[in-house]
């Protein structure tokens, strides 16, 4: 018979032995740790790589819709301004033939032009700005040119496909055809003082990649004649390799090669995961088309 000591009530007034009997202390074995440390480095393996395709996304994101505002910013500058507006691009080794009629055209120019010109170094296939042909206010017969903005560039790491300026047509992954061809090259214009406003000279001329639109926002090649197609810009990630002073850092005109373009994945810009700016010929108005893989 227990005696009194032995019993404690709880608080639903029931009796319970007051010394419980000893349970065995719980501990991780070093084979489980072992085993969760396994599984903890799988998990690692698979979730890096998902973290440094979420940094290329983000500024491929980021690109498209940088030009998407600019591209409506070109169009609501020609609306507002009444006239026609260029979106100018810059494309690979823009200083030499053909896209100037001489390779020494530089000669002409003084110091603070150079100095314009090599800041664009850095900004191909992924710089741009806007010019227009006349303004509110001008006096009939006396449209002048203007820069309006200061050049700019998508972030870094992103840029234009380089078919978008190479004169070969090719066929885009939508299956969507504006030519025949599908996405086409972007005009040319060798008209838009380069590199200000002021200096145009038909013996240095340079031939500039652009989409114009005219005062209605709408596309068009020269503000008179209307552009038919959608015009698509194709983005793509990677990198443009240019030259550099070992001494200055700064970037120097040497020449761009096919293989200084590199599109990391390969084929980014065309293949199963795409950013496309489209924009509607009668509208203006661009959208991005886009695809990911799962």
């Amino acid at each position: 018979m227990k005696t009194c000591d032995q019993w404690q009530v709880n608080d639903d007034k029931e009796l319970r032995p007051s010394h419980s009997p000893s349970r065995r202390s719980s501990a991780f074995t070093l084979i489980e740790m072992l085993v969760v440390i396994t599984i903890l480095g799988i998990l690692a393996g698979l979730a890096v790589p998902a973290l440094k395709n979420i940094g290329k996304s983000d500024s491929s994101i980021g690109a498209s819709r940088q030009l998407l505002d600019d591209v409506g910013r070109a169009r609501q500058k020609a609306i507002n301004n009444h006239t026609t507006v260029y979106m100018v691009f810059v494309s690979t080794n823009f200083w030499l033939p053909p896209y100037t009629v001489t390779s020494t055209w530089t000669n002409n120019f003084n110091s603070q032009q150079l100095s314009l010109i090599a800041n664009l170094v850095d900004k191909q296939l992924s710089g741009y700005t806007f010019v227009s042909q006349g303004a509110v206010g001008d006096q009939p017969g006396r449209h002048l040119w203007n820069y309006l903005e200061p050049w700019q560039s998508l972030p870094s790491g992103t840029f234009i496909s380089a078919q978008k300026f190479a004169g070969t047509n090719y066929i885009n992954p939508l299956g969507v055809s504006g030519p025949a061809y599908g996405i086409s090259q972007f005009h040319y214009t060798n008209n838009i003082p380069f590199p200000t406003a002021t200096n145009i000279n038909i013996n240095t001329a340079i031939w500039l990649p652009y989409i114009a639109f005219n005062y209605l926002g709408q596309l068009t090649i020269d503000g008179v004649n209307l552009y038919p197609y959608h015009e698509y810009i194709p983005l793509a990630q990677g990198n443009v390799n240019y030259g550099v002073d070992p001494a200055t850092k700064s970037a120097q005109l040497t020449v761009v090669n096919p293989g200084d373009v590199t599109e990391t994945p390969a084929a980014n810009s065309t293949g199963s995961s795409y950013n496309i700016i489209d924009i509607d010929p009668l509208t203006g108005r661009a959208t991005l088309l886009f695809q990911k893989l799962p």
